[in-house]
C-alpha cells in the first residue's frame, strides 16, 4: 500500500509515524518533494528534514514561468566520520529524470546496513548517544560526560559516541543549535542510535521540540538516573518513593497533543466535549499522586516508631554517606560481615540497610548505609527520599566514605558537603574516610593531606582499625555533647 501526504502552499505536515524500517540502518521508506518559486536548490533545512526523519530522499522542483523547470535531490550517505552525510544529484528537467529512484535507495540501504552489520553491538539494548550542551569549560563538560556515560552503563544502556557544544547561551527551544541536532541525526542514522540522552535537564518544551524534529527517543540527565532507581528499589517503602517521584516528573511533559482523539467522557446532560485523553492522564496521574503520599506518611510512621524503639533502647546510630560508588556498602559488608549487594555501578544499592557493629571496647551501635549523592541530584528524588533521609538526622556520627581513586575524588567531596549543609545535617560530627587507598598505592600516587580523616581500604579488613578507634572517640565525644546539652 502506498500512502501520499499532501501539503499546501505553505508547509507539510508530516503524522506522527512509527518506528517501522528505522532499525538496523533502514531509511524511512517516505520520500518528500516540494516546490519552490525562488529557484534555490536542498537548503539546510532539507536536510535536517531528511536527516531527522530519516527520509529516502527528498527532491525540490523549482518553478519559473508557472512550468517546472529543474529537480533538485539529496539522499543520504553512510559516511564515516568527517565526511559529508548527504549526496545531492545533478539537476535534471522532471521529463528527462531517467535515474531509478527505487534503486538508488535500496543502493543506500545496503550500504547503511553493510555497516551495521559491521559494527556488531548487541541490538538487545538501547543504543545511546549522549549530549552536552554548556557554557562551561570543555574539562567539566567532558568529566560530566563521563559520569553521564557510567549512569547510562548502570542503566544497561550502550553508549555509542558522546557529543559536547560550547554555547555562550542556550537556545531556548532546542538546548542546542539546529546545525549541531542535523549533525547528531546524521551520526545517529550512521551509528544506528535509537535514543538521545542529554547531560542537562531539559524543559517539557524543548523535549517536544527535539522530539518534532526525530524519531529517536529522548531523556535527560534526570529521567536517566529516575530510571535507574526504579530498577534497583527494592523495598515497599523505596518502590513508592521512586514511583512519586516519577509521576511527578512526568507530569508537566505530558504532550499537549491529544492524537487519540478520545471518545467523550462528559455525562449524559453536560455540555461542550468532556475530558480530553490529556486532561484524564493528568488527573489519573494527581490521584495516584495523592494516593502514594498518603502510603507513604504510613510507611514514615512505622519508621518513626522503629525510630523511637532504638532510641529508648540508648543505642547509638552511625550513618554511612558518600558519593555514589565511593563504597559504602562494600565497607558496611567489611565492618559487619554482611553480604549487602555491592557492585560497582552508580546507585547499585538503594535501600537503607542496618547493621549492628560492636567496636573494640564492647560497644554497641547501629551502622545505616543510605543511598549515595551525586551531582545535580533530582529535586524530586529528594523530595521522594526525605522520609529515608530523615535517618540521617538521628545518627550521632556520620561517616563521609569518599573514593580517592578517583580524579574527581574532591569535586565529587564538594557535592556531598553541600548536600549535606542542604539537608541540615553539617550539625552531626563528620569523619573523612578515604577508601580505596590500596588503588592510590598501586597507581603510585599521593593521599590527602587530612590528619583528621582516616585511609582505608574497604576490601581489606585489616586496614579498618584506625576507622574503628576514631569513629569510637568521636562517637564517645558526641554523646557526651548531647548528655551536656
Amino acid at each position: 500500500m502506498e500512502t501520499v501526504i499532501v501539503g499546501d502552499f505553505n508547509r507539510i505536515v508530516i503524522p506522527v509515524l512509527s518506528n517501522i524500517r528505522t532499525a538496523g540502518g533502514r531509511l524511512r521508506g517516505l520520500r518528500c518533494v516540494h516546490t519552490t518559486l525562488t529557484g534555490a536548490s536542498v537548503s539546510e533545512e532539507d536536510i535536517m528534514d531528511m536527516a531527522c526523519l530519516r527520509l529516502d530522499l527528498i527532491s525540490v522542483l523549482t518553478i519559473k514561468d508557472c512550468l517546472p523547470e529543474k529537480l533538485y535531490t539529496a539522499h543520504l550517505l553512510p559516511a564515516v566520520k568527517e565526511e559529508q552525510s548527504w549526496a545531492t544529484l545533478a539537476p535534471v528537467h522532471p521529463a528527462a529524470q531517467t535515474m531509478s529512484c527505487l534503486q538508488l535507495i535500496e543502493a543506500v540501504e545496503s550500504e547503511f546496513v553493510r555497516l551495521d552489520l559491521k559494527g556488531g553491538v548487541d541490538k538487545g539494548r538501547d543504543r545511546a548517544l549522549l549530549v552536552s550542551v554548556t557554557a562551561r569549560g570543555r574539562g567539566v563538560a567532558e568529566e560530566s560526560l563521563l559520569e553521564l556515560a557510567e549512569l547510562a552503563r548502570s542503566a544497561g544502556v550502550h553508549v555509542l559516541e558522546t557529543i559536547i557544544q560550547r554555547r555562550k547561551k542556550i537556545h531556548p527551544r532546542f538546548i542546542l543549535g539546529r546545525g549541531k541536532l542535523m549533525e547528531i541525526m546524521l551520526l545517529s542514522l550512521r551509528l544506528d542510535a535509537n535514543l538521545l540522552i542529554f547531560d542537562q535537564e531539559l524543559s517539557p518544551s524543548q523535549v517536544r521540540s527535539v522530539t518534532d524534529h526525530t524519531d529517536m527517543r529522548v531523556i535527560d540527565r534526570t529521567q536517566l538516573i529516575l530510571d535507574i532507581f526504579a530498577g534497583r528499589a527494592r523495598s515497599r517503602e523505596g518502590k513508592l518513593q521512586i514511583e512519586m517521584a516519577q509521576l511527578k516528573y512526568m507530569l508537566p511533559r505530558l504532550s499537549a497533543r491529544d492524537d487519540a482523539l478520545s471518545r467523550l467522557t462528559g455525562g449524559i446532560g453536560a455540555r461542550g466535549p468532556g475530558e480530553t485523553k490529556l486532561e484524564i492522564d493528568r488527573r489519573r496521574i494527581n490521584d495516584r499522586i495523592a494516593r502514594l503520599s498518603r502510603e507513604l506518611k504510613a510507611v514514615g510512621r512505622q519508621r518513626y516508631h522503629r525510630r523511637s524503639r532504638r532510641r529508648k533502647k540508648d543505642v547509638p546510630v552511625i550513618s554511612l554517606v558518600g558519593y555514589t560508588n565511593a563504597g559504602k556498602s562494600t565497607l558496611l559488608n567489611t565492618l559487619t560481615e554482611s553480604d549487602i549487594q555491592a557492585e560497582d555501578l552508580l546507585f547499585a544499592t538503594l535501600d537503607p540497610t542496618s547493621r549492628r557493629l560492636r567496636f573494640p571496647r564492647d560497644r554497641e551501635v547501629i551502622i545505616t548505609d543510605t543511598v549515595g549523592f551525586i551531582r545535580h541530584l533530582p529535586a524530586e528524588l529528594l523530595k521522594a527520599f526525605a522520609s529515608t533521609l530523615e535517618e540521617l538526622q538521628e545518627a550521632d556520627l556520620l561517616l563521609h566514605v569518599i573514593d580517592v581513586a578517583s580524579s574527581s575524588w574532591r569535586e565529587k567531596m564538594l557535592v556531598v558537603e553541600e548536600l549535606l549543609r542542604d539537608l541540615g545535617l553539617d550539625r552531626i560530627p563528620r569523619l573523612n574516610v578515604y577508601n580505596k587507598m590500596d588503588r592510590v598505592q598501586e597507581a603510585g600516587g599521593h593521599f590527602p593531606g587530612d590528619s583528621d580523616g582516616v585511609f582505608v581500604s574497604a576490601i581489606d579488613v585489616r586496614t579498618l582499625s584506625p576507622l574503628l578507634e576514631k569513629a569510637e572517640r568521636m562517637l564517645a565525644r558526641s554523646l557526651m555533647g548531647t548528655l551536656k546539652g
